[in-house]
């Protein structure tokens, strides 16, 4: 590294040296021409002092020039240097001259440092967003268990009353229980940890298994099944596309109300492997279609305040289906039912 130093300081002393000739040979040059046009040349010490005196002037305006550009250089990273320790600090409101056309080289860093400050906020904005709403998700069974629990403490409580307390007690738990759950899996997914792990299986099978697991929920709610699969192997991370199944079924069966009907069905066509759930449940309305795959995002509009839900479900769906290299959409209309369909490459398919 030294070695290179030398090399570029020996370098920068050649440059100068060259530079600092060139003056004097710019002015010999200019001198004999102005002399011959004008058709008079004064001794020679005078004109050695003159062209002295000219070359030391171009040379001085040189020196001038790059001094100028070491300053300006300089502030420039000086600038970036504040920049950087203010966003270290967390303070992402940075914005350096927006004007880098005259910056030359360096209108790169510069906008690098504003393009970094501007991430960085968004991604600020986004982890408080998540705790926020991590906490009114927790808040809300906390609640409710401990305003229940101090009930329980009243001795004249009915046992009917008490073992209505105790079941709510015991559902909201699990709602915290399935949000810890989900909150980690997210995570998970949303990190370079995990590992997708292939492997060659039936896919209308796993369909099949988990449609009869969720035979009590339909049933209950005398929901007509509409199942349509065809005989398809695939080479993808079985586990996880079991969570995108469960979700999308359960999510189905869950909007829909009674008497109501989910379609299932799956094919392979020519460049995809497609599944698609439709169902005659509430609907999802037009403007919170763009949102619903974002975390903790609840439609209200078109979700009925009594089925309760963390609003990630949808989130963990999609980011399984990216990893999958598929894609998933949803069409839908504000009461007329809901049909999400997830698309898998071809190529998954063996």
């Amino acid at each position: 590294m030294k070695r290179k130093d030398m090399i570029l300081n020996w370098l920068g002393v050649i440059f100068s040296l060259i530079l600092f000739i060139g003056c004097f040979v710019s002015a010999f040059y200019i001198t004999s021409f102005v002399y011959n046009k004008i058709g008079y040349r004064p001794q020679n010490l005078l004109a050695q002092i003159i062209n002295s005196l000219l070359g030391l002037f171009f040379a001085l305006i040189i020196l001038k020039v790059a001094l100028m550009f070491d300053e300006h250089k300089s502030g420039i990273f000086d600038s970036v240097i504040i920049a950087q320790k203010r966003i270290a600090r967390g303070d992402y409101n940075v914005n350096l001259n927006s004007n880098i056309e005259g910056l030359g080289p360096y209108s790169e860093l510069v906008d690098s440092v504003n393009y970094m400050a501007l991430e960085l906020s968004k991604m600020e904005k986004m982890r408080q967003e998540f705790i926020s709403n991590v906490s009114h998700e927790i808040q809300s069974p906390l609640t409710s268990i401990r305003g229940f629990a101090q009930a329980l403490r009243n001795d004249n409580l009915s046992s009917e009353n008490r073992i209505h307390y105790l079941n709510i007690i015991e559902a909201e738990s699990m709602r915290l229980s399935k949000l810890s759950d989900n909150i980690l899996r997210l995570a998970s997914l949303e990190s370079d940890t995990i590992k997708v792990e292939p492997r060659i299986y039936r896919l209308d099978k796993q369909l099949r298994r988990i449609i009869l697991s969720c035979e009590p929920q339909w049933v209950d709610k005398n929901i007509i099944m509409d199942v349509s699969l065809e005989k398809i192997e695939i080479k993808a991370d079985e586990d996880m596309m079991n969570q995108v199944f469960i979700n999308l079924i359960n999510n189905s069966i869950k909007f829909t109300p009674e008497g109501g009907s989910v379609r299932i069905n799956l094919c392979n066509k020519s460049d995809t492997i497609e599944f698609k759930i439709a169902d005659t449940g509430v609907g999802i309305a037009e403007e919170d279609q763009s949102y619903i795959f974002e975390r903790f995002f609840k439609g209200d509009k078109s979700r009925r305040p009594a089925i309760k839900g963390n609003g990630l479900g949808l989130s963990i769906v999609k980011k399984i289906v990216d990893l999958h290299h598929g894609t998933i959409k949803i069409q839908s209309k504000l009461g007329e039912g809901a049909t999400f369909t997830v698309s898998l490459p071809s190529d998954l398919s063996i």
